[in-house]
C-alpha cells in the first residue's frame, strides 16, 4: 500500500521480482525533554545501498548510495551510484528524489561539508578509491550542479597513500609463482604533513565505473576504502578502512586552504596529515563510520572480522574503548551526538 499511494516518490521501483530497490532514509523525531520518540517516517525511498553520508550546514541530509548500477541491470529502472538530499521535515516526509549528479557517479560511502565554503569532501568506498570534494555553483544548492575534483599531492603524481607492502617474487627468473616477499612501502608516516591541490575531473557520470582509475591516472591520490567523514574545528577527517601496513586502518586529516576552492589557492595550499594509522588489532580493527564528539576526540566505529568496538582518538592520538559488542560480530555504525548533550 505504501508503495502504491507513493509511487511518484520513489527514486526507482526496479523490479520486484530481481532487484526491488529498498534502500531510502527513516526521520525519527525525538523529543530530548521526554526523552521519547514522537514520530518516525520514511523520508527518502527507492534507492539502493544508502550508507554514511552526512549533514550539511542548512540542516538537511545527504544520504549516499554505496553501490554503481546501470539501468536495465536485473530490471533497475534507473541508473545509481547517486547522493541524494533529504529534508528532515514532518511536513514535507517523503522527499521527492533528486539526484545530486554533478557529485560525482561512484560507490559513495560519506560527505563532509565546510559550513565555511559549503565545498562538500566525499569518501569512495573501494580498496583503489580517491578522495574527491564538490563546490556547488550555489552555496547551499547542491543540485544545481558544480565543480567535482579528486584530491592529488603535490609534486607526488598518482600517489597512493594505502601504504600497502609490495609482494615480490625474490625467484627473478620465475614470475609465475606466488609472491614470496613483502617489501615495506610508505608514502606518509603518521604526523607526516603533505601539500595537496584539487584536479577536475571529467565525464563524472562514469558509465564503465572507472572514475578512481581516471583520475588516479591523471595524478589523483589513492586511498584504501574511504569511509567515515567529519568536519570539525577547520578540519575534515576521514577513515580509510583498509589503510596502513597490516590493512588495518587509518585515519587522515584534511585542513582546507586559507582560498580554498578559489584562484589563489595553490599560494597557501590545503594539506593532508596521516593523523594516525596503528597497525595494530587490538588498538583498532577497520575503522568505519566516523564522527568528532563535542569535546573534540573522534569517534570511531569498527567494521572487522572480529569482536566489534567503538573506539575514542584524542587529539593527540591516543586511542581507547568506549563500547563492545560481545553478542555477535555485527557492527556499530553511525555514531553520532546530539546537540542537547
Amino acid at each position: 500500500d505504501f508503495i502504491k499511494q507513493n509511487k511518484d516518490k520513489f527514486f526507482d521501483l526496479g523490479s520486484k521480482e530481481k532487484n526491488p530497490c529498498c534502500g531510502g532514509t527513516t526521520t525519527i523525531v525525538y523529543n530530548p525533554k521526554t526523552e521519547m520518540i514522537e514520530k518516525e517516517f520514511t523520508s527518502l525511498a527507492g534507492t539502493l545501498v544508502n550508507c554514511s553520508g552526512g549533514p550539511t550546514p542548512w540542516g538537511t541530509w545527504i544520504t549516499c548510495e554505496e553501490i554503481v548500477r546501470n539501468k536495465g541491470d536485473d530490471g533497475l529502472q534507473k541508473n545509481h551510484g547517486y547522493n541524494f538530499e533529504v529534508i528532515p521535515s514532518e511536513n514535507i516526509k517523503l522527499n521527492k528524489p533528486i539526484p545530486l549528479k554533478a557529485m560525482g557517479r561512484f560507490r559513495h560511502e560519506a560527505i563532509a561539508n565546510d559550513p565555511k565554503t559549503n565545498i562538500a569532501y566525499q569518501t569512495e568506498d573501494r580498496e583503489d578509491g580517491l578522495i574527491y570534494r564538490y563546490i556547488p555553483n550555489i552555496p547551499g544548492k547542491l543540485h544545481k550542479g558544480g565543480k567535482l575534483q579528486a584530491l592529488f599531492v603535490i609534486d607526488k603524481h598518482g600517489c597512493d597513500l594505502r601504504n600497502w607492502p609490495l609482494e615480490i617474487n625474490t625467484n627473478a627468473d620465475n614470475l609465475d609463482i606466488i609472491p614470496d616477499k613483502l617489501v615495506a612501502r610508505r608514502e606518509i608516516e603518521p604526523g607526516q604533513t603533505l601539500d595537496v591541490k584539487w584536479i577536475d575531473m571529467e565525464d563524472i557520470q562514469s558509465p564503465e565505473d572507472d572514475l578512481r582509475y581516471r583520475g588516479h591516472n591523471c595524478g589523483a591520490a589513492r586511498f584504501a576504502r574511504g569511509e567515515g567523514m567529519w568536519y570539525s574545528d577547520k578540519n575534515i577527517y576521514f577513515a580509510c578502512t583498509n589503510g596502513g601496513t597490516n590493512k588495518s586502518g587509518q585515519i587522515f586529516k584534511y585542513t582546507p586552504s586559507t582560498f580554498e576552492g578559489q584562484r589563489k589557492e595553490e599560494v597557501s595550499p590545503g594539506t593532508l596529515t596521516l593523523f594516525v594509522e596503528p597497525n595494530d588489532t587490538k588498538i583498532c580493527e577497520y575503522a568505519d563510520t566516523l564522527t568528532v564528539a563535542p569535546w573534540g576526540d573522534i569517534i570511531i566505529a569498527e567494521d572487522g572480522p572480529k569482536l566489534q568496538y567503538i573506539r575514542g582518538i584524542t587529539p593527540e592520538g591516543e586511542f581507547y574503548t568506549l563500547a563492545c559488542n560481545s553478542r555477535n560480530l555485527v557492527e556499530f555504525a553511525g555514531p553520532c551526538f546530539s546537540k542537547y548533550h
